[in-house]
C-alpha cells in the first residue's frame, strides 16, 4: 500500500512539474502559401486593370509556427523533435514588449515586405520609381530652388533610381559641398546647384522626399495571419509571374524565403530549418535560400530538396530560368 501511495504521489508530482510554464517558445514548420494561387477563396496577389497569366506550378512562401505559451512537457517534446526548435522566449518576445506589440510589429514588417516586393518587381518590369519632393524647408539649402512635386533624377550626374540612393549621394560628400541636382518639374528637365548643410549631424539639402511608381493597373495582396518581412522574395517573383507570359515555375513547386528591398537585394531571415521542413511537406522540388542563410540551410537540409542560393531578385529569376531549361542553378 505504501509503495502504491508513493507511486501515485510521484506521478501527481510529475504531472504538476510537466504542466509548469517555462520561459521558452517552440518553433515549428508553419503554413506555406502559393503566391500564385488562392487563400481562403481569394487570390493572394490581385491585379486589376491588366490581364494576368496563369502558372502551371507554384511559388510558395514559407513560415515558422510559434507556440508562445510553453509548458515543460511541450519543451521536452520540442527538444526531442528534429523538426522543432526550443528557444528562449526573449528571442521572440523581447523583454518590455507584449506579445501583442511583437505581433503588431510583425504585421507592419509584412506590409513593408509587400511594398518592397511590389517596388522591386515593377522596376524589373520597367516601371521606374520617381523620387518626389514632398516638402521643402523654408530655411533649408533647397529653398527657392526645389519645390513640392519636383521629381529628382540625379545628383552630380549620378542617377537617382530610389529615394535611398538620393540620401546616399548627398551623404557621400561633406556638408558644405555644392551639389548639382537634376530634376523635372511639370515634365521639363532642369538642374539646380544646392549646397548641402549639416542638419542633425548629417549632410542634407532640406527636403522631404517620397517615392511613386506610376503604372496603369492596381496591385494588392490578400493574405492574413502571417507576419514578418521574409515573404518579400516570393511575393516579388509572384508579381512578375502574373504580369508576364513566362511561367517562372516551369510547372514545378518552388518554395523559398528572403527579405527584399526596393533595389531587389535579397536578405537573410530566421527559422530556416523549420521553413525547409514546411517546404518539403508542401511538395517543393527546390528551395530558394538567401545567400546569407546558406550555411544554416546546408546544416538543416531536407532529403531531395535542392537548396538554390540567391542574393537578389535577378539571381532568383536567373536560377528559375536555369531550372526551366534543365540546367543546374547555383546551390548552397
Amino acid at each position: 500500500m505504501t509503495v502504491l501511495l508513493g507511486a501515485l504521489l510521484t506521478a501527481l508530482l510529475s504531472i504538476g512539474v510537466l504542466a509548469a510554464p517555462v520561459p521558452y517558445v517552440v518553433l515549428g514548420p508553419g503554413p506555406t502559401v502559393d503566391t500564385l494561387g488562392q487563400e481562403d477563396g481569394k487570390e493572394v496577389i490581385q491585379v486589376s486593370g491588366r490581364e494576368t497569366s496563369t502558372s502551371t506550378g507554384q511559388l510558395r512562401l514559407t513560415t515558422v509556427g510559434v507556440q508562445p505559451n510553453v509548458k515543460l512537457r511541450s519543451a521536452i517534446q520540442g527538444w526531442l523533435d528534429d523538426d522543432q526548435a526550443v528557444v528562449p522566449r526573449e528571442l521572440v518576445y523581447p523583454p518590455g514588449e507584449t506579445r501583442e506589440q511583437v505581433e503588431q510589429r510583425n504585421a507592419e514588417d509584412f506590409q513593408v515586405s509587400q511594398t518592397s516586393a511590389e517596388t522591386a518587381a515593377l522596376r524589373k518590369l520597367g516601371y521606374e520609381v520617381q523620387v518626389v519632393v514632398k516638402g521643402v524647408s523654408a530655411d533649408g539649402p533647397a529653398a527657392g530652388l526645389l519645390q513640392e512635386g519636383d521629381v529628382i533624377t540625379s545628383v552630380d550626374g549620378e542617377a537617382v533610381p530610389l529615394a535611398s540612393r538620393l540620401t546616399e549621394l548627398i551623404r557621400a560628400k561633406p556638408a558644405g559641398t555644392p551639389l548639382r541636382v537634376g530634376f523635372t518639374r511639370d515634365g521639363v528637365a532642369d538642374t539646380a546647384t544646392i549646397t548641402s548643410r549639416e542638419i542633425d549631424g548629417r549632410p542634407r539639402i532640406g527636403v522631404d522626399i517620397g517615392q511613386q511608381q506610376p503604372h496603369p493597373f492596381t496591385l494588392s495582396f490578400d493574405l492574413k495571419d502571417i507576419g514578418g518581412p521574409s515573404a518579400g522574395l516570393m511575393f516579388a517573383l509572384g508579381i512578375i509571374d502574373k504580369l508576364t507570359p513566362e511561367d517562372l515555375t516551369g510547372g514545378r513547386i518552388i518554395a523559398g524565403t528572403g527579405t527584399i528591398d526596393d533595389s531587389g537585394q535579397v536578405g537573410p531571415i530566421g527559422g530556416i530549418p523549420q521553413k525547409l521542413v514546411g517546404a518539403k511537406e508542401a511538395g517543393a522540388t527546390a528551395f530558394l535560400v538567401p545567400e546569407a542563410n546558406c550555411a544554416e540551410a546546408v546544416r538543416n537540409r531536407q532529403p531531395d530538396l535542392p537548396l538554390v542560393k540567391v542574393g537578389s531578385l535577378d539571381e532568383a529569376l536567373a536560377a528559375l530560368e536555369t531550372m526551366r531549361s534543365g540546367g543546374e542553378p547555383t546551390h548552397c
